[in-house]
């Protein structure tokens, strides 16, 4: 018996995947019937409608302001997939080179980590005092030396907004008064409102179309860039 080619093969799979397709009344996903020709093929994020609150001059931005493609994040200080989602967000960042912004929007989990909040009020104070830049870099110096999962001694707070560059002695009194906190639970509500039930609770917006993605988790790298360049493609 001869042997069959590969092409013959890869044709009489498909059409008995058609056949048990049409047998069985069941529609077979895509990406069994790819495993099935033995061919990789990587599932399209889907765009789905999100009551986002629109980006403001009261948020806190990184990146260019005209970028396309904007990454909403709704996170939690204290959270370990919040610290490592904050590093795949600065890679893809860099990655797409101005075409990509990152917004961060405080979502405190404070049945888990009671800690989050005050920390997240302390950011705040840094944006008052330093502004945007310095708001960024105590977010940066809290992953960095936070332990995750309600670790960080509040006490080492002002240590690290010297560290970042702030006065000491402003930033304890900022803190103290407990003046932002009605910011960070603003934030909080409209992550609410956007549906957001953990975090990183990630949403990607294209300005140009209003598409939005919603990514929930720390999900990797390759996930986020194929998001975005689902939104960005013709």
């Amino acid at each position: 018996m001869k042997a069959i080619s590969t092409p013959a093969a890869i044709l009489i799979g498909s059409i008995l995947i058609s056949l048990a397709i049409l047998i069985s009344g069941k529609v077979i996903p895509l990406e069994k019937q790819a495993a099935v020709k033995g061919v990789q093929v990587e599932p399209t994020p889907a765009t789905q409608e999100v009551k986002v609150k629109p980006v403001s001059d009261g948020d806190h931005l990184r990146g260019g302001k005209d970028a396309r493609i904007i990454l909403i994040e709704y996170s939690d200080l204290e959270c370990p997939f919040c610290k490592s989602f904050h590093a795949t967000a600065k890679a893809a960042l860099e990655d797409y080179n101005g075409q990509l912004s990152w917004v961060f929007r405080h979502f405190p989990l404070d049945s888990l980590h009671s800690k989050a909040r005050k920390e997240a009020e302390s950011t705040e104070c840094a944006n008052e005092l330093g502004g945007n830049d310095a708001f960024w870099k105590m977010v940066d110096k809290i992953y960095e030396v936070t332990p995750s999962n309600n670790g960080l001694d509040p006490t080492i707070l002002p240590d690290l907004a010297v560290q970042v560059g702030l006065d000491r002695n402003k930033f304890e009194s900022c803190l103290k008064s407990g003046k932002f906190a009605s910011v960070v639970e603003a934030d909080y509500q409209s992550g609410i409102e956007a549906g957001v039930n953990g975090t990183p609770g990630n949403i990607l917006l294209d300005t140009k179309t209003g598409k939005t993605v919603v990514l929930p988790g720390a999900v990797p790298l390759g996930d986020v860039k194929q998001a975005v360049d689902s939104l960005l493609k013709p």
